[in-house]
């Protein structure tokens, strides 16, 4: 058994085990009436009439005549209508709620409501931009005047569905004239901004309080803040207790998912280097915007992934599609740009008859040099060591030598990748602005307050030993609590690799303070507010500065077989290094390392999500393919420390990082083992097909 330096059992561990943890489904809901959306079944088009049928008695509509104040989401771009009013611009769309106590009747009276439209011609491609952003480094226009080679490529990424345990659920309920709300979720905060925009209401007047959740990767981070919406409306005008969870079909039809990418690059090598990169981005944000903007600009900010390349003219688009809006996903735009430059340096080392690996590691950033957008990597960076360790740990050099002899069917790949922790630029400082809230009470019990919810990577264990690590008291005598926005202040959100980074660090400062002014016997409350270090110098117009406030970093090796009758890959290794600066526990950081790159693989070549008219075809698990353990290897993981000044025992952030890297790892192994180039993934056995049988190299 694996021995873990630095690791204590969860807190949620005994819980989760014994089956008690009660999650959204489960929580005692007697007297709450079942809420069913009635969504639209045409991609786009005018409504005309809505012909509801006589309703039973404790039986209710809720449709966009109801809001209280706005018809809007609130999303970092508020475009995306609580409930569709006079238009549908999407498959699937909410037009409005039927409630009522029986879930069989809903569904007998859904069949009887009718929704007539006007149609109109959907619009699927992506040509259709509301998005653009562009920046410049170095002066790629003498690049283009004096270069030795040239070439160009374009990679697509598809949707990718999340895929969480529990699927979208929350209840909703009247104490006195406050609206409470219990939910499987991300961003307590969110739901509660949601819900006070919606209905013009008081932020007191709203309180959201974390139950188990059975995970998210992003799904949940956006999403919520619709339903408690339309949960907000609905609860306003019937005063009466709502419960709203979706089925799984439901979840995998209705629910945002990885954006889709197409992006295209030109590169220019002079002198055996690659000296310029032109590159376009262009991500397919669905029917609305949400938070596709800055889902584009991270993806932008990591367009040439860990490689220094001085010259670059870089543009993107989000274009708007009539299909279903596309959201956060683990990785948050940098999976798509990262696969593709990772294929195209590598195309780039072939074309000109170099060794590939060779190649990229001479193109590796060093602390000191210049970002994509004009900032500094001004921490050490250890990626020569990562990739050292990776590659004794695989036996890569052999493998790479032995598998790229013809006919071996056999590959393995190599990816270097980094990841930037927190919020993009100066979001931390000037948008979310975090307070941690820490106190002691008489009996010397430290309560950790945190809007940061623990939906299975461990957080409420990683901050809670900080703090008792900090003050040098024992674990037991710290309690961290679910989130409750009645009780705690925000800490912003549990995404964008920021828990450790940023509300680890305020969980180290405030004990520190804590410890400083300690008196026993008494009640003692110390409030830390965030401020991020002093280099920190944004543009967000002209996306050009320090993006984030540290990087953490990674190397994947993936080793695969490949059967040349059935086109069928199987993963035969996975060997993976990271500085993550420094693992606060050290077994929970190896388990976000195995589940991202798990998710990672099947993203590389099973999860093949298909839009047909404005539809997903996938509609199951059964026909949404994702990585069992038939599907894995046992994975090998080394954490190599590179403390960070600015996190709590000098860590970074981890559980995006883990995913990013190891679908170009896998698809350069695929590569060396069919002789042929990849452009996209998911890269199934019908793909390989066409690639082998085309015989494109």
């Amino acid at each position: 058994m694996a021995q873990f330096k630095n690791s204590t059992v969860k807190i949620d561990n005994e819980e989760k085990m014994s089956g008690k943890a009660l999650f959204t489904d489960d929580l005692p809901s007697e007297g709450f009436l079942w809420v069913r959306p009635l969504r639209s079944n045409i991609p786009c088009g005018r409504i005309r009439t809505i012909n509801v049928p006589k309703l039973p008695k404790g039986y209710y509509w809720v449709d966009a005549k109801d809001i209280v104040k706005e018809n809007v989401v609130n999303i970092i771009f508020s475009d995306w209508p609580v409930f569709a009013d006079r238009r549908v611009n999407y498959y699937g769309e909410t037009i409005g709620l039927l409630i009522g106590p029986d879930k069989a009747k809903l569904e007998e009276l859904g069949r009887l409501l009718q929704v007539n439209y006007d149609e109109e011609i959907p619009h699927f491609k992506l040509n259709n931009s509301k998005i653009h952003k562009s920046f410049t480094k170095g002066n790629l226009d003498e690049v283009i005047k004096n270069h030795d080679f040239m070439l160009e490529e374009t990679f697509e990424t598809g949707y990718q569905e999340q895929v969480y345990l529990e699927p979208q659920s929350m209840i909703m309920w009247l104490d006195g004239d406050k609206i409470t709300i219990k939910a499987s979720m991300q961003c307590p905060f969110y739901i509660k901004n949601a819900v006070v925009r919606t209905l013009g209401c008081s932020p007191d007047k709203v309180r959201v309080i974390q139950p188990a959740v059975g995970g998210a990767f992003g799904g949940k981070e956006h999403y919520p803040s619709m339903m408690a919406a339309q949960l907000a409306t609905a609860i306003m005008k019937i005063k009466k207790p709502l419960k709203m969870v979706f089925d799984r079909s439901e979840d995998l039809m209705y629910t945002t998912k990885r954006h889709p990418s197409r992006t295209t690059y030109t590169g220019y090598v002079k002198d055996g280097r690659l000296v310029g990169v032109k590159a376009h981005v262009g991500l397919n944000g669905g029917a609305y915007l949400g938070c596709s903007g800055v889902v584009l600009n991270r993806g932008l900010i990591a367009v040439v992934d860990s490689y220094d390349v001085p010259n670059l003219d870089v543009t993107g688009d989000v274009y708007v599609t009539n299909t279903m809006p596309t959201a956060a996903f683990r990785g948050f735009g940098s999976p798509q740009t990262i696969f593709a430059f990772e294929m195209f340096i590598e195309h780039i080392a072939k074309a000109i008859g170099v060794d590939p690996v060779e190649f990229k590691l001479k193109h590796l950033v060093k602390k000191g040099q210049t970002t994509a957008v004009n900032g500094k990597f001004h921490d050490d960076i250890i990626l020569p060591q990562l990739v050292e360790k990776a590659m004794e740990m695989s036996d890569f050099k052999r493998k790479y030598k032995e598998y790229s002899k013809p006919g071996s069917n056999r590959g393995i790949g190599i990816s270097t990748f980094l990841h930037g922790c927190g919020f993009t630029g100066s979001g931390e400082s000037t948008i979310i602005n975090a307070q941690l809230k820490l106190t002691k009470d008489e009996n010397d019990i430290v309560h950790l307050y945190t809007s940061q919810v623990d939906f299975g990577q461990g957080n409420r264990t990683t901050l809670k030993k900080i703090v008792s690590d900090t003050l040098g008291i024992p674990e037991e005598q710290v309690t961290h609590e679910a989130p409750d926005t009645d009780h705690t202040l925000s800490t912003g959100p549990t995404a964008a690799s920021r828990t450790i980074i940023i509300v680890g660090y305020l969980c180290e400062k405030a004990a520190k303070h804590l410890k400083e002014i300690w008196k026993p016997g008494v009640y003692q409350e110390w409030i830390e507010p965030y401020v991020g270090p002093d280099y920190i110098h944004w543009d967000e117009d002209t996306l050009q500065g320090d993006a984030y406030p540290g990087y953490a970093w990674g190397v994947n090796i993936v080793e695969i077989s490949f059967d040349p009758i059935t086109y069928q890959v199987k993963v035969e290794g996975a060997w993976s290094t990271y500085d993550v600066g420094h693992a606060i526990d050290e077994r929970i950081v190896i388990g976000q390392a195995d589940g991202g790159l798990a998710q990672a693989i099947g993203y590389g070549y099973l999860e093949n999500m298909e839009m047909a008219e404005g539809r997903f075809r996938q509609k199951t698990l059964a026909d949404y393919i994702i990585p069992t353990s038939a599907d894995l290897p046992m994975m090998e993981t080394e954490l190599i420390d590179n403390l960070f000044a600015y996190g709590a025992s000098g860590a970074k952030g981890c559980g995006e990082l883990t995913f990013v890297g190891g679908a170009p790892a896998l698809c350069h192994a695929i590569e060396m083992a069919i002789n042929r180039k990849i452009y996209k993934i998911p890269a199934n056995p019908e793909y390989l097909m066409e690639l082998v049988e085309n015989g494109k190299d």
